[in-house]
């Protein structure tokens, strides 16, 4: 049932599912993939769909941390799922090294750089730091190419390049330590474990960002890295991207509709290269210059829908008051150029954390409220619009713009 029109706080877990840790959702489980490196080969991404298939609903995501979720997973198919994903060695060892193994890598690696050493270090001290009991959503970004490129995605601590060298910075500190590939996973780790010294996690949750607001970043962190504007301004890539850098073999970045994907499209997409998976809800292929035209995926720059997002809304989330999506790809084509439009079905605003120029919140199954450059659970400028409304004059969502 969808809960009556107000903003109540919905349920905040505090925690992201997991492979071995699912999370139940109104289509069924929510399994969450950390795929090492942020990279499926081809027989693993081919083995994921026919798994999504035959276990849950055929339906997949991509996350806001390049994570790979199956949604509508059947409880009586779970233990079969794991034992599959075993096969494709994309499942760890226990649900508390899966936790602690929280790393968005940029996708822009090649073998042997800094992110790529980076990253495959730290992936195996974090399995083994079995004494580092991290909140949930604690994670890291590796980010070393020659400029920054996962500044807006979440992350609690950041390896990041800079005019001096290698930065190891604490998320919402503009200093940091100087690090170098050889040492940047031991000093990962002596930041996390600072991080919880200083009951930057009370009662197991909390972030970085809110404990160096609190008393700042750790005195040997004098390491300049850049303003907290600059490090706002950063763009990230879109499809046919200036911004994306040349890959040995070359690659292709393929935008997914609201980042969901029909299992048969990642299995097509996996004939033509190895996948890795982006923050932005992308795909990158490795290998090619173009695909064909497939269920769900936005190859084009200028295409509307990458003005938009939206949650996955009801019925699929428990949470959410209204439905979503449909309500985003019909707006899409009247968000101006340059401005984007969040669609969230509550005031967690899941799909898009960060503030938005629209933004339109469910508050029952067809009223939402509309914010300016704001998030999801802001204060709003009109209250209680139909989904009717919207469609029909659409211009009332940038009216005092």
């Amino acid at each position: 049932m969808i809960a009556p029109a107000d903003r109540t706080d919905p349920k905040v877990f505090g925690w992201c599912p997991g492979a071995l840790r699912p999370m139940m959702s109104g289509d069924g489980l929510v399994v969450r993939i950390r795929a090492p490196l942020g990279r499926l080969t081809q027989d693993q991404a081919r083995g994921l769909a026919q798994l999504s298939q035959r276990c849950g609903s055929g339906v997949i995501d991509i996350s806001a941390r390049a994570n790979l979720q199956l949604r509508g997973i059947r409880e009586d198919a779970y233990e079969a799922l794991i034992a599959g994903l075993r096969d494709l060695e994309l499942v760890d060892t226990d649900p508390t090294a899966e936790a602690r193994r929280n790393i968005t890598l940029t996708p822009f690696w090649q073998s042997g750089d800094d992110s790529h050493r980076i990253a495959k270090d730290l992936t195996t001290a974090l399995t083994k730091a079995t004494d580092l009991a991290l909140p949930g959503k604690f994670g890291v970004a590796i980010d070393c190419g020659p400029a920054p490129v996962l500044c807006q995605t979440a992350a609690d601590i950041r390896i990041e390049r800079t005019a001096d060298g290698l930065l190891l910075r604490a998320d919402g500190a503009t200093r940091g330590m100087l690090v170098s590939a050889d040492n940047a996973a031991t000093e990962t780790l002596a930041l996390a474990r600072w991080f919880l010294d200083q009951d930057g996690a009370p009662a197991g949750r909390g972030r970085m960002r809110q404990l160096i607001e609190r008393r700042g970043p750790p005195s040997a962190h004098v390491a300049s890295g850049g303003t907290a504007a600059q490090y706002a301004q950063r763009p990230t890539p879109g499809p046919v991207s200036s911004l994306i850098p040349s890959l040995e073999g070359g690659a292709l970045l393929i935008a997914l509709e609201f980042g969901q994907m029909p299992a048969s499209s990642l299995a097509e997409l996996a004939d033509h290269g190895a996948l890795r998976l982006t923050p932005w809800r992308m795909l990158l292929v490795e290998g090619v210059t173009s695909v064909p035209a497939l269920p769900g995926l936005i190859p084009d720059a200028t295409d509307s829908r990458l003005r938009v997002s939206a949650c996955t809304g009801a019925p699929g989330c428990q949470q959410a008051r209204a439905i979503t999506r449909d309500l985003a790809r019909d707006l899409a084509a009247a968000v101006p150029v340059g401005k984007h439009l969040h669609v969230s079905g509550c005031t967690k605003g899941c799909a898009h954390p960060h503030p938005a120029d629209l933004v339109l919140t469910a508050t029952d199954h067809d009223r939402f409220d509309l914010i300016h450059d704001g998030t999801a659970a802001d204060h709003p400028l009109n209250t209680s619009l139909s989904a009717r409304t919207l469609r029909a004059t659409p211009d009332l969502m940038t009216e005092g713009s």
